[in-house]
Parts: structure tokens; C-alpha cells; sequence
């Protein structure tokens, strides 16, 4: 059985985009990207919605020769993974990267099925998704990485209202002041 992950750049104040929906000030150095990569390698499949996908097909356009190392691993890493993008605006025809399949709705009964199948993780991405994982407590693990940033409001990190307790599993601190966070969600608690 695999594990469903939900990992994040925040900012300090727990946001994953500031109030103009903009994100570059989560653009992660050298060494936090490295350190994504290694979190990635046992991903076998990711889950996003309609805006994240757009954000991440640009990982399908990556070339081989792309200068920076981290930048060609990770592109490797995601186009070898599984992608299933949840929309109901899309068309098939809009899905145009590899291994990736669309769906209109997000089944918490699929995804449970899917976890229990799957050899490697999974992992969901964008605050709206993962609301609803988290709402129907299939998340088992919440990634975080804490940038030394405040932006004072825009898209919350977690959904209000989420009551769930957490295990630190472990935590790492990287020199531009990026602190990553890895929680076990404990379902019984």
C-alpha cells in the first residue's frame, strides 16, 4: 500500500500564493530543489487539479541538455511519473503530456482504491485537491517547506476548519532560511 503525500512550499504565514496569486517568491535554490528531487524518487504518481497541471506541464518541455542538473533530474523524475488531473474545464485534448489521464471529479473512493494498489507513492498537489483529500483523511503524510517569507493573505495552505493531529517525522533547515517539515497524519487521534 502506498502513502498519499501533500507537499508544499508555504510562506511563513502559510500561504502557497500571495493575494495576487502569485507564487515566485516560493522559487526554491539549488540545494531545496535537490532535496524535492530526493523526496520525488518514490513517487509513482501525482494528482492535481486543473491550475497546478498547467503550472507543472512545463516539466514535460525540460531538455535533456537543460544546464542545471537539478532541473533536468527533476524534469525526469515527473515525466516518468503517473499524473491524473482532476477538471471538469478540461478536455482530453488539453492533457497533453505523458502517462497523464483526466478526470472530471475527485472520488475519494478511487484515490483510496488507488493508494491500496499502488506500489509507490502518491502524491497530491494544489490547496483545492488537497482539501478534499484531506477532508476525506486519505492524506497519510504532510510535506511543508516553511519559506522565510510573509505575504499577508492569498491561498491558505490548509483548509479552514481541518482538525488533524500530526507526528514530526522529521525537519531540515537549508541555507537561504527554507525549512522543510515532513508530518504522519494521524488518523486514529
Amino acid at each position: 500500500m502506498a502513502s498519499l503525500i501533500y507537499s508544499c512550499i508555504t510562506s511563513l504565514d502559510g500561504y502557497i500564493e500571495d493575494a495576487a496569486g502569485s507564487f515566485a517568491w516560493s522559487a526554491p535554490d539549488e540545494e531545496v530543489h535537490a532535496f524535492v528531487n530526493d523526496t520525488q524518487r518514490e513517487v509513482g504518481t501525482h494528482l492535481y487539479g486543473r491550475r497546478l497541471y498547467e503550472t507543472m506541464r512545463f516539466w514535460e518541455t525540460v531538455p535533456h541538455d537543460d544546464p542545471s542538473p537539478v532541473m533536468r533530474d527533476y524534469a525526469t523524475l515527473w515525466r516518468a511519473a503517473d499524473k491524473i488531473v482532476y477538471s471538469t474545464t478540461l478536455v482530453p485534448d488539453d492533457v497533453d503530456t505523458a502517462r497523464t489521464r483526466l478526470e472530471p471529479r475527485f472520488d475519494p473512493v478511487a484515490v483510496a482504491r488507488l493508494k491500496a494498489e499502488a506500489s509507490r507513492n502518491l502524491v497530491v498537489g494544489g490547496a483545492a485537491l488537497a482539501a478534499h483529500a484531506l477532508t476525506a483523511r486519505l492524506v497519510d503524510e504532510v510535506q511543508q517547506y516553511v519559506s522565510p517569507v510573509i505575504v499577508g493573505g492569498g491561498k491558505r495552505f490548509l483548509p479552514a476548519g481541518l482538525d488533524a493531529r500530526l507526528t514530526l517525522l522529521a525537519e531540515h533547515r537549508f541555507g537561504n532560511g527554507v525549512v522543510f517539515l515532513r508530518y504522519r497524519v494521524d488518523h486514529d487521534g
